[in-house]
Parts: structure tokens; sequence; C-alpha cells
């Protein structure tokens, strides 16, 4: 008989919930820093006596250690071991793939995953999930900040951010393009605000898109997820509705890095 199977034995559901409990322990160090056993067992809705011995046994392997003088906690430098064993070898296609093949699925669009290389946008990941949809391969296809939806989540967030006062060379690559700085600057400020950035034909003709932020650990922006479809399907009334499942999407692959919003 397996030990989970003897009537009355609850080691193995109270082993997992201390695994769980110091999980959790981790993920509000990695948040909030240097943190009291007080603060963190209120956090919990634990007593102090359980932190402090799921705390005695992190802190002798190395993954939190104590402040002499505060009594405080904060991740260890064992953390950093962990980590290294991941780092090298993060696929963000991979990491992303079963999020955007989601997206894809609930909306029979094409879904990419797209970086800033040089100053432009390129896309390193497309999926489609519908037979029925003929689509440009955007993989390997570089194009400009302020004519695409990722480029705008860029620019918004990241490190092409678009100040006051700066001038950018804005061609027009459709007539709905904004090579207006001003402009651009307060279609910008929508982004920031809703999480989301829209085009409507301003890349193709008749081509709409919505794009959200990826983020990594420290917060910085590594990527955007973005959804394309033509116009007659992809209906700029519905951009809004759709907007709210990239962020989603883009959301659960930044948790997948490490970020904690």
């Amino acid at each position: 008989m397996s030990v989970d199977a003897v009537p009355g034995d609850t080691r193995p559901k109270a082993a997992v919930q201390s695994v769980d409990r110091a999980i959790s322990i981790m993920e509000i160090l990695a948040r909030d820093g240097w943190s009291g056993v007080t603060e963190i067992s209120k956090e919990l809705e634990v007593h102090k006596s359980t932190v402090f011995r799921l705390m005695a046994t992190l802190e002798a392997r190395g993954i939190v250690e104590q402040h002499a003088g505060s009594q405080k906690y904060r991740l260890g430098f064992a953390m950093v071991r962990l980590a290294a064993g991941i780092s090298g070898d993060v696929d963000l296609a991979e990491i992303a793939r079963d999020v955007c093949e989601d997206l894809s699925a609930r909306t029979n669009e094409t879904v990419n995953l797209a970086v800033l290389r040089d100053g432009e946008v390129v896309s390193i990941e497309q999926i489609n999930l519908s037979s029925a949809i003929i689509s440009v391969d955007w993989v390997g296809q570089f194009h400009p900040l302020h004519a695409t939806a990722t480029g705008k989540v860029f620019l918004a967030f990241g490190s092409g951010e678009l100040h006051d006062g700066d001038t950018l060379d804005l061609p027009s690559v459709t007539p709905h393009t904004l090579t207006d700085p001003e402009l651009l600057r307060k279609d910008l400020e929508a982004v920031r605000e809703q999480g989301y950035a829209i085009t409507v034909s301003e890349l193709e003709m008749g081509l709409n898109a919505v794009a959200a932020p990826v983020r990594q650990a420290d917060g910085s922006l590594v990527a955007a997820i973005v959804i394309s479809g033509p116009e007659y399907r992809f209906h700029e009334r519905d951009l809004h509705d759709v907007g709210g499942l990239v962020r989603a999407a883009a959301e659960s692959v930044s948790r997948r890095l490490g970020w904690l919003a």
C-alpha cells in the first residue's frame, strides 16, 4: 500500500503544503526584498512559528539569508546558482509557444512573438492554428517601430521609448501610419494606460493588430506578443476586447520568465 493510501496519514499533504509555502515565501522576498517573519506570516495567513521553521530550512540551504541587525530576510546567493542552471538556456520562443497557441486557437487569428533588433521589430515565432486561414509568414521580417503594434509596445515601455522633444524619422508606410510625433506620443500614452498597443492599417492596408509587452524577471521589456488579422475579419471595433486577451497572454509568459507584477 502506498503512503498516500494510509488512512489518517497526513504527511504527503503536509509536505506539499510546506513546499507551496516555501515557494510563496521566495516569491514574497523576490517582490519585496528584506522582509520580516511577521510580515510574511500575515501575508501567508499562517502562524509565525511555521514561517520560522521554513526560514530556518531555507537559510540552511542558502536560499535565504538573514540580516543580523534587523532580523529580516532576503533571497540568498544560492538562488543565483539555481538560476544559472536555466539562464543560459532560456528559449523565449519555446517558453511562449503554448501560450501563443492557446491565443491563436481562441481567436482563430495569427499570433507572433517579436523582439527588438537594431531599432526595428522582428518576429521570431509565428502560430496560426486555423487551417482555414492563409497568413503571411512574418518570421524574420523587420518593421519600423512606429508602424507596428509590437513597435509601439517597445516605444511605450522599452528602451525605444519616445520622449518629449525627441525628433524621429517617421516615414509613411500606409496612409494610416502615424508620422506626426505628437500624435504618436498621444497614442503611446494610451498604450501605457491600457497595457496593449493597436494598429489599424498602419503597416499594411486592411491589416489590424494588437500587441502587449512580455517582461523578464527584472521588469524590463524583452518581447511582445501580437495578434493580427485582416480588417474584414479582425474588426476595429473588436480590437480592445482582443487587447485584454493579448495582455493576459503576455503576462502569462512574463511570469514564466520570473516577472512578478
